[in-house]
């Protein structure tokens, strides 16, 4: 099949990539000239792991592209499919201006096809709000008349980190659609994809566009629980995580995205939590655990700042203190920093006279792109220890789950570790001659 991916982000390009490695012929648009000429040169602009071998392959094979012009990219398509960004604009809602802009382009190259053309299918596979995807249709009807063309939508489930192998091992692939012969396009399209046996789900497009808010909102939910019953348990001295044990052997519950912490941040989850209150709001039906999901999840880091904030009280305070970072990206195996919890944290502390110094394996740039002079960046993580006063983790990454503690006690200024996300043990850490505070487990002194 001829297919046309419109934006090269997370999505753009790992679906186009992924669909070009099955035998596809596939052009990628984006009008970031600096970014696809990257791409050309076989350099992936995002940290994926796997993702750059897969578009050098598909570029020396011959089926994957990628350009700037419109006309190039839609010409030939059979279909096209819609990847822009969805950004939350400063009202909570869903800005659209993206999307709308990709379908006034679409609809000038199928109004001026020639009769008889091949309708091609316009797939709206950023997640977008509910009624988008049909509003899209009407907007490139009104331009095209009577031209034939199919719509539909396909959201994506992506996670960061293990985005290639998610598209290739799916768990289920949900399609809206209007019309069963736009249905089959897609079953074959995915046929390489689910021959594990997992499903694919075609449905109304209003029912598609809703699976992938639900689907996020739940897994943001399970998140910010798990965080408000760590805080019940710091409260009252339980274990958080004896707890968790006790809970998610409960086949009904189980265990992914219980995992207390600082909360979630991301692309995803904090922008169509927002979206989902702006769904409320707009239909007069409140979304009311949606609210109180923000809420908590906003708290989070709050929380965690002011745990540093009364363990440095009867120090002096933060002022002149020195911390650093261990982990800068809202989770491990991506470069990306948006709505990353220890973005907040560094502005807090330096705010009150703090220095920071952070390092992350690979998010370190952005990091320092977005915070300015408010961080400054290690080479690696004993070097960000170096005379600290505390060491703040903040993403889980592989590298810090073991580290050498003598030798980080042997730089640090005072032993103190404030570990947001849970990577050792309480006794441990007592013994070696730390404090430690975690989430929802009672601090440790030095024994």
């Amino acid at each position: 099949m001829r297919l046309t991916m419109v934006g090269t982000g997370y999505v753009g390009l790992v679906t186009g990539t992924c669909f070009a490695n099955t035998g596809n012929d596939v052009v990628c648009l984006d009008l970031d000239a600096s970014k696809i000429e990257r791409l050309r040169n076989g350099e992936c602009p995002i940290y994926e792991p796997g993702l750059e071998e897969i578009i050098r392959k598909n570029i020396a094979a011959g089926r994957l592209k990628f350009t700037t012009d419109r006309d190039e990219g839609y010409a030939n398509a059979d279909a096209v499919f819609i990847c822009v960004g969805t950004p939350t604009a400063p009202d909570g809602h869903t800005d659209l201006s993206f999307i709308e802009s990709a379908a006034d382009d679409i609809a000038a190259v199928i109004a001026a096809q020639p009769v008889g053309s091949q309708p091609k299918t316009v797939v709206v596979k950023s997640t977008v709000p509910v009624g988008t995807t049909l509003a899209v249709r009407d907007r490139i009807r009104k331009a095209v008349g009577d031209r034939p063309f199919h719509i539909a939508n396909n959201p994506e489930f992506l996670k960061e980190g293990d985005a290639v192998s998610d598209f290739n091992r799916p768990d289920r692939v949900v399609v809206g659609v209007e019309d069963e012969p736009t249905g089959e396009f897609f079953r074959d399209l995915y046929d390489p994809f689910v021959r594990n046996g997992h499903p694919i789900y075609v449905m109304d497009i209003l029912s598609s566009e809703m699976v992938k808010y639900a689907s996020n909102n739940f897994l943001a939910t399970k998140i910010s629980f798990i965080n408000e019953i760590a805080n019940l348990c710091e409260a009252f001295g339980a274990n958080i995580n004896r707890v968790r044990d006790g809970m998610c052997s409960d086949k009904r519950i189980g265990r992914q995205f219980l995992y207390p912490g600082l909360g979630y941040g991301g692309s995803c989850f904090p922008k169509d939590t927002l979206a989902c209150i702006a769904m409320g709001e707009t239909s007069g039906t409140p979304a009311h655990v949606s609210v109180a999901v923000n809420k908590t999840n906003e708290l989070q880091r709050e929380r965690f700042f002011e745990k540093i904030v009364g363990h440095f009280e009867s120090r002096g305070g933060l002022q002149g203190k020195r911390i650093a970072f261990w982990g800068l990206a809202f989770k491990p195996r991506t470069d990306d920093i948006r709505k990353a919890p220890a973005l907040t944290l560094v502005e807090r502390v330096t705010a009150a006279g703090a220095t920071a110094i952070g390092f992350d394996p690979v998010a370190g740039p952005n990091a320092k792109a977005e915070l300015g002079d408010s961080l400054t960046l290690a080479n690696n993580m004993y070097e960000a220890a170096r005379g600290a006063d505390a060491v703040v983790i903040s993403t889980d990454w592989d590298d810090f789950k073991s580290p050498d503690f003598g030798r980080l006690a042997d730089l640090m200024r005072e032993q103190t570790i404030f570990d947001g996300r849970n990577l050792y043990r309480r006794q441990h850490l007592g013994q070696l001659g730390f404090w430690y505070h975690s989430v929802g487990r009672a601090p440790v002194v030095p024994s």
